[in-house]
């Protein structure tokens, strides 16, 4: 891991590798966790999830730890690469064991990301699998790759009027020895703001130039409905502290406000927006002050994945 990592791979132990198609637009990105695994919470706030293995993330479920997080495209096609993610796993042992076997376990959430690319090309086993080959503890790429590779925000006016987004990852490291990171795909139905002053960076644009201002479409009354269950934000926020997984969910459902910030209007009917949490450490720490760094590293992330995105699929992006 490099000294100057200011990635999810800023928290030691946690690999990421994405699986890029540049020719069709989508693609899949996966965080490997130790072996021995990651106590993982979760929390779901829109209303057109795609999601796989959420429900044992819940306190009180038996499975304590996560192997791998998968994020991908092609909608609920795209959940399918999850599966080459436990076959990497179970080929080297990894996974919750059961005697014959050992039985990876592999959240997944996926974004829409089928009008801007191929819709016929979809993330799948062998895509999964190729992204796990392909991870590193070195700084996450950004951009125009994996789980971002298809990815758009501000489809208000809809999809043709909206802007290349991508993978966006940020990390703070502070005096005490605790980090916390966060990878975020982009993927909204609302504009990506600053938060620090309020401006939209990256949204709708209207036909003649300028913004649309899609929260303020949605309040005062969109010129047609907003496309449904074709936008998300997913993403993971880590930390090197000690979380139990009531802890870990926690921190994932303050990461939110960290969305909330940096996406108008968040979690709407439209969105899927799911935030994984992961403890891959033993540092210890107060949970309300990691969910804050988690909320902030979470916006930083989503500013990122809009800043770096580089024109695509038709769609103007900030890069390029």
């Amino acid at each position: 891991m490099s000294a100057t990592n200011s990635t999810l791979t800023a928290v030691p132990g946690l690999r990421v590798g994405h699986a890029t198609d540049l020719e069709h637009l989508t693609g899949c990105t996966v965080i490997l966790c130790p072996p021995a695994g990651c106590v993982a919470g979760v929390d779901q706030r829109g209303s057109a999830p795609g999601t796989r293995e959420t429900d044992l993330l819940r306190p009180g479920q038996l499975v304590e730890r996560v192997h791998a997080i998968m994020l991908a495209g092609g909608s609920a096609f795209g959940l399918a690469a999850a599966d080459g993610v436990m076959r990497y796993l179970e080929e080297r042992g990894v996974g919750f064991p059961v005697g014959v076997t050992v039985v990876p376990i592999v959240p997944a959430a996926i974004i829409f990301d089928l009008t801007v690319g191929d819709f016929r090309v979809r993330p799948d086993a062998a895509m999964g699998y190729a992204a796990c080959a392909a991870a590193s503890d070195g700084p996450v790429a950004e951009g125009n790759v994996g789980a971002g590779t298809g990815a758009s925000v501000g489809k208000m006016l809809g999809p043709m009027g909206a802007m290349k987004a991508g993978v966006g990852s940020a990390s703070i490291s502070l005096p005490d020895g605790l980090i916390v990171a966060a990878l975020m795909v982009a993927n909204a139905l609302g504009d990506v703001v600053d938060p620090t002053n309020g401006q939209i960076i990256a949204g709708a644009r209207l036909p003649g130039g300028g913004w649309a201002n899609s929260a303020s479409l949605l309040v005062h009354g969109a010129p047609q409905p907003p496309a449904a269950a074709t936008n998300t934000v997913i993403g993971v926020v880590a930390t090197n502290a000690r979380l139990d997984k009531a802890q870990a969910t926690k921190v994932a459902q303050m990461a939110h406000d960290g969305l909330a910030r940096a996406v108008r209007p968040a979690h709407t009917m439209g969105d899927g927006d799911t935030i994984f949490a992961l403890s891959a450490g033993d540092v210890q720490a107060d949970v309300s002050r990691i969910g804050q760094a988690a909320a902030d590293m979470a916006a930083a992330a989503i500013v990122r994945a809009v800043r770096i995105a580089n024109s695509a699929g038709g769609l103007p992006g900030i890069a390029s």
